[in-house]
């Protein structure tokens, strides 16, 4: 039986994307993995925000660059807004979808997006 599923990002830089992720888009950091604690890559980071799990990992093998996650929230407006406030650079703004939803996308630096979906 599948419980859930948790998307893998791949980042070139993790204490970059874990400024991003966390304080920006308000995930929190719930673990870090280095083979050595000594350099911080490549490293493999879980963050979590409400229900919502990621991996974002630097570790090479870990898929490619320019991934797509799709998050489905209640209020992509009022998402919008806290990310504006927060001086989060968005890639495309709350647009009402000719299939019925209501949809705004952020990429972070290695252009992987995220997609926040409003059915």
């Amino acid at each position: 039986m599948f419980k859930v599923a948790v998307p893998l990002l791949h980042v070139s830089n993790s204490a970059a994307a874990e400024n991003f992720y966390c304080t920006q888009l308000g995930f929190q950091k719930d673990f870090a993995h280095r083979v050595d604690e000594e350099h911080p890559e490549p490293c493999y980071l879980g963050l979590s925000r409400d229900r919502i799990w990621l991996i974002v990992s630097s570790y090479p093998g870990d898929g490619i660059a320019g991934g797509v996650a799709n998050i489905l929230v209640d209020n992509v407006d009022a998402l919008h807004a806290e990310f504006v406030a927060k001086g989060v650079p968005i890639d495309t703004p709350p647009i009402n979808q000719t299939w019925g939803s209501r949809e705004m996308y952020v990429k972070d630096a290695d252009r992987n997006c995220l997609r926040f979906i409003q059915a």
